[in-house]
């Protein structure tokens, strides 16, 4: 048997994907703001922290979206055991996301609600991307026509 990857429906799964990402963070942004009342963090660059923009927050979390797609593609086309790398990649990003504002001599509501934003935007990109591969893998066997070549719509 082949594995092989339906790469339109992996890149729809993948930009469905970016859209949850970004909507998560503006939630977790109101929520922020408009309910705990602290600030989100975001970096200036050079080591300078401010208060973040959403929609740069949202355009950011569905950038690592598309970004976590072009890693899982490349992984399902290459890897031994692709899920397995993901995962392990996506939850050690995800941990970094976590970490490194709580690192930051700031506000410790800021830093918190920081985190549990980027946790809430990990997830989401995890177990988003993780159905879309489940869904974008086919086995095929040689000469078998029984895949999605026939189906328009990719259904096995």
């Amino acid at each position: 048997m082949k594995t092989e990857v339906n790469a339109r429906r992996l890149w729809a799964g993948g930009a469905a994907s970016a859209c949850v990402a970004a909507l998560v963070a503006v939630v977790g942004i109101l929520i922020a703001r408009g309910i705990a009342h602290v600030a989100v963090l975001a970096p200036r660059g050079e080591g300078v922290w401010v208060g973040a923009n959403t929609i740069t927050y949202a355009l950011g979390a569905a950038g690592v979206a598309l970004l976590a797609t072009a890693v899982l593609h490349v992984l399902l086309v290459t890897a031994p055991r692709p899920r397995l790398f993901y995962g392990w990649i996506m939850v050690l990003f995800t941990a970094i996301a976590i970490v490194l504002p709580l690192s930051l001599s700031y506000d410790l509501g800021a830093r918190v609600a920081t985190a549990l934003i980027n946790l809430a935007i990990g997830f989401a990109i995890v177990v988003t991307l993780e159905g879309v591969a489940r869904a974008a893998l086919l086995e095929s066997r040689p000469g078998d026509r029984s895949s999605y070549e026939n189906d328009p719509f990719g259904r096995r």
